[in-house]
């Protein structure tokens, strides 16, 4: 008998994203999986229930998920989701679990065995499962086309025999994937672009992409990364020179972009409404952290907000604007991270709980919270064999 794959219809309503499409449907089915995906699962990203159908998927109803054996998700279900699952189903999804203590331990009370696709460690193994850069990538590309949207005044030069239009001063506060995209795109564009990060390693990148780098480069900036390749947290004297150098950087620019996060604490603040009320008249701003706090004094979510003058842009779920893409990669980035957890002889699931892949990213297991970041202290016991 196959193991079945649900695939879920996302239930939050500013979610416009699936965990499948045809070609991973495709893919599951080889793999050995009968697949069911909720029906109108995939609408909002362009893919027809007919199109599943075509590829051996079948379409059903939330029911079917209750003799699933892997639910597959774009976010952490609910606590009505779950009382759906039989115990021991895996399910696999974007969990967000920092903050959210009490949703994992409701997982692990209902038996679940869940993973967070956003811990996936950045390995080479692992790139082609990499949700992170994957989603992130694609909202970089479409922060620029939203404040190219916003903004009144064309983006490249260009030379007419009525004028002359300037180009557009873009400038991008973080150049991780996020941020290397937005760069990439308003240059293609046509924009002049500027960038900062806290990692040495960032200045290389922007530099091979056209634009210049923008940071005070003492010894704390020197060291400022870390083994993951994250930004650190950096000392508040260094942060008060960044933030002078940045101010005077801002007050120039047409558009500017902020893409600073860093894992399990609220967004840091970036932009005060001081760098705003300098810059330019129908200047534009456009917050990639707003689901974290945001980095602009004054964004508000899911708004274009007038502050000191300047269009802030508060977007969340940034990737989610352009569905089609975004599903398209998410759901290889799950199929390739279910595949490593089929036996390829006999086409059957099975976990190897020693797999480095595994071990990164699964959240509950056999009724606990078993990820030692997450694990409650006052209740130290963890499955063994489990990590």
């Amino acid at each position: 008998m196959s193991n079945l794959v649900f695939v879920a219809k996302e239930s939050a309503a500013e979610e416009t994203r699936v965990a499948a499409s045809a070609e991973s449907v495709k893919k599951m089915r080889n793999l050995g999986f009968d697949v069911v995906i909720e029906a109108g699962a995939g609408a909002l990203s362009r893919i027809p229930d007919t199109e599943f159908e075509a590829v051996g998927g079948r379409i059903g109803s939330v029911e079917d998920a209750r003799a699933a054996d892997v639910i597959l998700k774009v976010r952490r279900p609910t606590a009505g989701e779950i009382s759906g699952y039989k115990n021991g189903a895996i399910v696999i999804a974007v969990m967000d679990p920092y903050g959210n203590e009490a949703a994992l331990a409701e997982m692990a009370r209902a038996g679940i065995t869940s993973f967070a696709m956003e811990l996936m460690p950045r390995i080479t193994r692992a790139q082609s499962m990499d949700v992170l850069s994957s989603q992130a990538n694609l909202a970089g590309y479409q922060a620029v086309i939203e404040a190219a949207a916003v903004y009144d005044r064309a983006l490249p030069m260009m030379m007419t025999a009525a004028g002359t239009v300037p180009a557009a001063k873009v400038f991008v506060m973080g150049a991780g994937v996020a941020g290397l995209q937005a760069i990439a795109t308003a240059r293609r564009l046509g924009a002049l672009v500027s960038a900062t990060d806290v990692r040495p390693a960032a200045k290389e990148q922007v530099a091979s992409l056209g634009a210049k780098f923008i940071a005070v480069e003492d010894e704390e900036f020197k060291a400022a990364e870390t083994a993951g390749g994250y930004a650190k947290e950096m000392s508040r004297e260094y942060q008060a020179k960044q933030a002078a150098l940045v101010a005077e950087h801002i007050a120039k620019q047409d558009i500017i972009i902020t893409t600073a996060l860093i894992p399990g604490r609220p967004a840091p603040r970036l932009v005060g409404r001081d760098m705003l009320k300098a810059m330019r008249p129908g200047a534009v701003a456009v917050d990639l952290a707003i689901e974290r706090g945001g980095n602009i004094e004054g964004a508000e979510y899911d708004k274009v907000a007038d502050v000191e003058g300047v269009k802030v842009i508060g977007y969340p779920n940034m990737a989610g604007r352009i569905a089609a893409s975004a599903s398209a990669l998410y759901a290889k980035n799950l199929v390739t991270f279910l595949e490593t957890m089929v036996d390829k002889d006999s086409k059957s699931l099975g976990l190897n709980r020693a797999d480095g892949l595994i071990k990164a990213t699964m959240l509950t297991d056999g009724g606990e919270v078993v990820h030692p970041n997450f694990v409650d202290p006052d209740q130290p016991t963890v499955k063994k064999g489990d990590l």
